[in-house]
């Protein structure tokens, strides 16, 4: 499984910053291609904590999911050409581009690709599972994920300030809830709901 798992969790999580930066550098930021991140190669994205660390504890405590994240994409939000808006659409496309991924990965299942069972059918099973886990887990309103962003598009000026104040303590939160069992309770019906209307069975 850690053989199937990591290769897929690496690309979904590359994926998922070059998005952003992409995003970023056609709204008028070329930030990240300045710094050699508007690139698909994964050791420009590595984080060793959440890119390895975490979700080989995940996978030795056989968690039913696995997430994670990349080195974050550098991003001048002052760049871009209007910055209250773009944010919102750089910070959706990361989740955009894992849903995607995952879409195409379902229409590979569907048409057959390899045999039921074999490794080629779980990698695309898995690949499924893991780029909606992420896009769900991104979407959590709880900065500094993807979420917080994309909701602070929708917040009166000063409360979004409020807001921001939050990330200080967005890792603190993630991991109380986590310990919590809340996340599970939260994505995990989601990623199954969303899995099995591309085809996934559990």
């Amino acid at each position: 499984m850690i053989l199937i798992s990591l290769p897929i969790f690496f690309i979904a999580v590359v994926i998922h910053e070059y998005a952003h930066g992409w995003v970023a550098y056609k709204l008028g930021d070329p930030t990240a291609k300045y710094a050699g991140r508007l690139t698909l190669n994964p050791l420009a994205h590595i984080d060793m904590m959440g890119t390895i660390v975490l979700p080989l504890l995940l996978i030795m405590m056989r968690s039913p999911f696995i997430f994670g994240w990349a080195k974050p994409v550098p991003i001048n939000f002052a760049l871009l050409r209007r910055p209250r808006q773009d944010i919102f659409w750089v910070s959706i496309a990361g989740i955009a581009a894992n849903l995607l991924l995952a879409v195409f990965l379902a229409f590979l299942l569907r048409i057959r690709l390899f045999p039921l069972n074999s490794y080629g059918w779980l990698f695309l099973n898995y690949g499924i599972i893991i780029n909606l886990v992420l896009a769900v887990f991104n979407a959590i309103p709880i900065p500094p994920l993807d979420g917080s962003k994309i909701l602070l598009r929708f917040l009166p000026t000063d409360l979004a300030r409020s807001y921001l104040q939050l990330e200080r303590f967005g890792f603190l939160i993630l991991i109380i809830l986590l310990w919590m069992g809340l996340l599970r309770k939260i994505i995990w019906p989601l990623v199954i709901t969303l899995a099995r209307s591309l085809g996934v069975s559990f």
